[in-house]
């Protein structure tokens, strides 16, 4: 058994909060905002962001961060990326040296186009830091319902650890040394999940959405090769998986916000809508900027950029991607793998 510190009780840390005590470990869950923890102390339930999944009265709620940290043998980060820094910053301090943290948000800091793990590792230095992403939506990973997912680390044995804490029957673990790739594209698919949400609000077709799921890896991989990530991860559970199920599914917040925006509806109209945070509004200006710093084409990224902070219309963004210059669809995939990354364990 371990003692496992959530930090964040919104859908994601407490379907985590259900799963980890399920695996027979400790659990103590955080939440900054009081009203949360009085919820969860009255009803043992997330019933604004993860109704029906009933938690077990012997997990503890507390808005006492110490409490919440010092001591456990993990931390899950699961705040929305957009307080991952502050939030880091805050813990920082008591933090020991060589304590785990999984950081289980998915998101790129617009300002600094840092990666939420490598924030946390600037902020909490003494952490062993790792990550868990893949497809594995809040609402169903609550009801034990079966998905798979990745562990990284660039330590082996951290990964393997991990892997083992968060492993059972309906929630299958592997292990990846390709931290970046994982985040990124983590990160991105929310943004094309915006695309194909918009897409299904102007009353495109499967067609439409099949077109922006697969081009929208091949933006996502063209950057993370460029960055260091390898094309595998690109083109497993964390890419081309996380994106199919971000993509498809009303669990995601980021699809439906861009059903409300293809509809007519304001990038502000639509996150008050979904009362949740939409992570692919705050990626895709990262993502853009990141296409521009590297000078990968990334016309999708672009489009959703126009649309959330320039005024494009939805109908004219689609209008762009079709007209553009002809293109030949892949390169030589023997180069990309040759210059991939070598895989560190």
């Amino acid at each position: 058994m371990a003692k496992v510190g959530i930090i964040g009780a919104g859908s994601w840390g407490c379907a985590l909060a259900w799963h980890l005590h399920n695996n027979a470990n400790q659990i103590t869950l955080w939440s900054a905002l009081e009203s949360e923890i009085r919820m969860l102390k009255e009803y043992h339930e997330q019933k604004d962001k993860l109704p029906g999944v009933k938690l077990p009265e012997d997990i503890e709620s507390t808005t006492d961060l110490k409490k919440a940290v010092e001591g456990q043998d993990v931390l899950v980060l699961a705040v929305p990326s957009p307080f991952t820094r502050s939030t880091a910053a805050k813990m920082a301090p008591l933090v020991v040296e060589g304590q785990k943290i999984v950081n289980v948000a998915k998101g790129i800091e617009d300002k600094t186009l840092m990666t939420l793990s490598q924030i946390i590792e600037q902020e909490i230095p003494q952490a062993d830091v790792a990550v868990l992403s893949g497809p594995s939506h809040a609402e169903e990973v609550g009801k034990g319902i079966p998905t798979t997912i990745v562990v990284g680390s660039q330590k082996k044995e951290t990964a393997e650890y991990l892997q083992n804490l968060f492993m059972n029957k309906v929630f299958r673990v592997y292990t990846s040394s390709d931290v970046l790739g994982i985040e990124l594209g983590a990160a991105l698919k929310n943004v094309v999940a915006l695309a194909a949400g918009i897409a299904d609000g102007l009353g495109y077709g499967d067609n439409t959405k099949a077109a922006l799921i697969t081009r929208g890896i091949a933006e996502i991989a063209r950057l993370g090769i460029h960055m260091g990530g390898r094309i595998e991860t690109f083109y497993g559970l964390t890419g081309i998986g996380d994106l199919i199920v971000t993509c498809a599914s009303m669990h995601s917040r980021n699809r439906r916000a861009g059903i409300l925006i293809g509809k007519g509806a304001t990038m502000e109209e639509a996150m008050a809508e979904v009362k949740m945070v939409v992570e692919g509004v705050y990626s895709a200006k990262a993502g853009y900027a990141l296409s521009q710093k590297y000078g990968v084409s990334m016309p999708i990224i672009e489009q959703v950029n126009k649309i959330l902070f320039e005024g494009e219309s939805a109908a004219g963004a689609v209008s762009e991607l079709m007209l553009r210059d002809k293109k030949v669809e892949n390169i030589d995939l023997r180069e990309l793998y040759q210059n991939s990354v070598e895989i560190p364990w």
